[in-house]
Protein backbone atom coordinates (compact mmCIF):
# COMPACT_ATOMS: atom_id res chain seq x y z
CA UNK A 1 0.00 0.00 0.00
CA UNK A 2 0.78 3.87 -0.67
CA UNK A 3 1.61 5.51 2.92
CA UNK A 4 3.55 8.65 1.72
CA UNK A 5 3.36 11.27 -1.20
CA UNK A 6 6.83 10.18 -2.68
CA UNK A 7 5.73 6.79 -3.41
CA UNK A 8 3.23 8.26 -5.24
CA UNK A 9 4.74 10.67 -6.87
CA UNK A 10 7.32 7.61 -7.77
CA UNK A 11 3.84 5.73 -9.04
CA UNK A 12 3.03 8.69 -11.07
CA UNK A 13 6.90 8.91 -13.04
CA UNK A 14 6.66 5.17 -13.57
CA UNK A 15 3.36 5.27 -15.26
CA UNK A 16 4.29 8.52 -17.37
CA UNK A 17 7.52 6.55 -18.60
CA UNK A 18 5.52 3.44 -18.94
CA UNK A 19 3.43 5.55 -21.48
CA UNK A 20 6.65 7.46 -23.22
CA UNK A 21 8.12 4.26 -23.78
CA UNK A 22 4.61 2.66 -25.23
CA UNK A 23 4.63 5.63 -27.80
CA UNK A 24 7.99 4.96 -29.11
CA UNK A 25 7.27 1.09 -29.30
CA UNK A 26 3.46 1.25 -30.85
CA UNK A 27 5.02 4.00 -32.98
CA UNK A 28 7.74 2.37 -34.40
CA UNK A 29 5.34 -1.02 -35.04
CA UNK A 30 2.86 1.09 -36.25
CA UNK A 31 5.48 2.97 -38.84
CA UNK A 32 6.96 -0.47 -39.57
CA UNK A 33 3.10 -1.94 -40.67
CA UNK A 34 2.41 0.95 -42.97
CA UNK A 35 5.57 0.60 -44.20
CA UNK A 36 5.24 -2.81 -45.04
CA UNK A 37 1.59 -2.86 -46.11
CA UNK A 38 2.73 -0.05 -48.70
CA UNK A 39 5.24 -2.40 -49.89
CA UNK A 40 3.12 -5.62 -50.38
CA UNK A 41 0.44 -3.19 -51.82
CA UNK A 42 3.18 -1.49 -54.43
CA UNK A 43 0.84 1.50 -55.33
CA UNK A 44 3.60 4.22 -53.36
CA UNK A 45 6.62 4.75 -54.83
CA UNK A 46 9.63 2.96 -52.28
CA UNK A 47 11.03 6.41 -51.82
CA UNK A 48 8.20 8.24 -50.85
CA UNK A 49 7.36 5.17 -48.57
CA UNK A 50 11.19 5.68 -46.71
CA UNK A 51 10.05 8.97 -46.32
CA UNK A 52 7.07 8.35 -44.66
CA UNK A 53 8.40 5.48 -42.28
CA UNK A 54 11.25 7.64 -41.44
CA UNK A 55 9.02 10.61 -40.66
CA UNK A 56 6.32 8.65 -38.81
CA UNK A 57 9.24 6.75 -36.81
CA UNK A 58 11.25 10.07 -35.75
CA UNK A 59 7.59 11.69 -34.67
CA UNK A 60 7.05 8.96 -32.30
CA UNK A 61 10.44 8.96 -30.98
CA UNK A 62 10.16 12.55 -30.22
CA UNK A 63 6.96 12.14 -28.38
CA UNK A 64 8.01 9.48 -26.67
CA UNK A 65 11.13 11.49 -25.21
CA UNK A 66 8.85 14.02 -24.50
CA UNK A 67 7.28 11.76 -21.69
CA UNK A 68 10.21 10.74 -20.86
CA UNK A 69 11.69 14.13 -19.90
CA UNK A 70 8.68 14.79 -17.90
CA UNK A 71 9.48 11.81 -16.04
CA UNK A 72 12.59 12.95 -15.51
CA UNK A 73 11.61 16.43 -14.08
CA UNK A 74 9.16 14.81 -11.88
CA UNK A 75 10.91 12.46 -10.13
CA UNK A 76 13.84 14.77 -9.73
CA UNK A 77 12.34 18.01 -8.91
CA UNK A 78 9.77 16.10 -6.59
CA UNK A 79 11.28 13.33 -4.98
CA UNK A 80 15.22 13.74 -4.88
CA UNK A 81 15.80 17.72 -5.46
CA UNK A 82 19.65 17.38 -4.55
CA UNK A 83 22.13 19.26 -6.59
CA UNK A 84 23.68 15.97 -8.17
CA UNK A 85 20.23 14.94 -9.15
CA UNK A 86 19.75 18.04 -10.95
CA UNK A 87 22.79 18.06 -12.32
CA UNK A 88 22.08 14.79 -14.04
CA UNK A 89 18.63 15.88 -15.01
CA UNK A 90 19.98 18.74 -16.94
CA UNK A 91 22.50 16.28 -18.42
CA UNK A 92 19.44 14.08 -19.52
CA UNK A 93 17.53 17.24 -21.24
CA UNK A 94 20.52 18.38 -22.83
CA UNK A 95 20.98 15.31 -24.51
CA UNK A 96 17.30 14.52 -25.25
CA UNK A 97 17.04 18.51 -26.90
CA UNK A 98 20.06 17.64 -29.05
CA UNK A 99 17.98 14.28 -30.19
CA UNK A 100 14.77 16.27 -30.34
CA UNK A 101 16.28 19.06 -32.69
CA UNK A 102 18.33 16.13 -34.68
CA UNK A 103 15.47 14.05 -35.31
CA UNK A 104 13.33 16.85 -36.29
CA UNK A 105 16.31 18.25 -38.70
CA UNK A 106 15.81 14.77 -40.29
CA UNK A 107 11.91 14.79 -40.16
CA UNK A 108 11.39 18.56 -41.62
CA UNK A 109 14.90 19.24 -43.45
CA UNK A 110 15.39 22.37 -41.34
CA UNK A 111 15.77 23.76 -37.95
CA UNK A 112 12.62 23.85 -35.70
CA UNK A 113 12.69 27.39 -35.43
CA UNK A 114 12.83 27.68 -39.38
CA UNK A 115 9.20 26.29 -39.60
CA UNK A 116 7.91 29.94 -39.48
CA UNK A 117 10.33 31.28 -41.71
CA UNK A 118 9.89 28.81 -44.36
CA UNK A 119 5.81 29.10 -43.83
CA UNK A 120 5.97 33.10 -44.48
CA UNK A 121 8.06 32.44 -48.12
CA UNK A 122 5.30 29.98 -49.41
CA UNK A 123 2.59 32.48 -48.30
CA UNK A 124 4.29 35.42 -49.76
CA UNK A 125 4.89 33.11 -52.61
CA UNK A 126 1.00 32.71 -53.10
CA UNK A 127 0.37 35.73 -52.00
CA UNK A 128 2.02 37.81 -55.09
CA UNK A 129 0.63 35.49 -57.96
Amino acid sequence: MIRNEAQWIHLATSAVEIVGTAIIVVGAFGTLAAFLLGLARGKTSRAMLVADFRSGLGRSILLGLEFLVAADIINTVAVEPTIESLLVLAGIVLIRTFLSFSLEVEIDGRWPWQKEQSNERVQRGTDQQ
